[in-house]
């Protein structure tokens, strides 16, 4: 879609602006990239109709060279070959268990820590099965540049336990999906990750 384009090419203004007021040493290339910046945070909001107040929490100060945000997820079947989803509290939907990879854990660690705390099982991942950019698929516009790791996993205990995130946790057959949380998975990547975790072969990526 265009807007989706035109806000990817948001961001990428954004970063280089960002990136310039990391490494310059130049008084007035700052004003420079301060402008730019503010400029690509008002684009931003016209895409994204969040005000740029808003834009401007979502960001942390910029003191190092930015780059992409990092989000794992989790793919887990049980014998029926149902997927194994969560409901949002943030707004109503559902998804596969997953957040935001943690500092000081690797991607694997992350993953077990959040199925545990959305669904009460501890797992295993046993293969990574994809890395997506999230800008290559059909997700709403999202103020973050952002990649996203699914891994397959195996259940090896626990029970129903969701944290206060979680409204719902329910097993779905593909061909009967709730209503989806976009922000975080789309239809087609859930049929990608399936057939790849069916059919083996290389990861997938972008």
């Amino acid at each position: 879609m265009a807007s989706t384009f035109l806000l990817n090419m948001i961001k990428q203004v954004k970063s280089l602006a960002e990136a310039g007021l990391v490494y310059n040493d130049n008084n007035y290339d700052t004003e420079r990239y301060e402008e730019l910046r503010r400029i690509s945070l008002e684009m931003m909001s016209v895409i994204s109709q969040k005000e740029v107040e808003v834009l401007e929490s979502f960001f942390l100060p910029v003191n190092d060279y930015p780059t992409p945000k990092v989000d794992v997820r989790a793919l887990i079947l049980n014998g029926k070959r149902e997927i194994l989803m969560v409901k949002e509290q943030v707004d109503g939907k559902w998804t596969i268990p997953g957040g935001w990879s943690e500092i000081g854990l690797t991607a694997s660690e992350s993953i077990i820590k959040e199925v545990k705390e959305e669904t009460g099982f501890i797992v295993k991942p046993t293969r990574l099965l994809a890395v997506f950019d999230k800008k290559c698929h059909p997700h709403p516009p999202e103020a973050y540049y952002l990649y996203k790791i699914i891994f397959y996993c195996e259940i090896e205990d626990g029970e129903v336990a969701p944290n206060f995130d979680i409204q719902e946790v329910g097993w779905y057959a593909l061909n009967e999906l709730p209503e989806l949380s976009t922000d975080r998975i789309v239809e087609s990547q859930l049929k990608l990750l399936i057939d790849l975790e069916e059919k083996g072969g290389d990861v997938y990526f972008d």
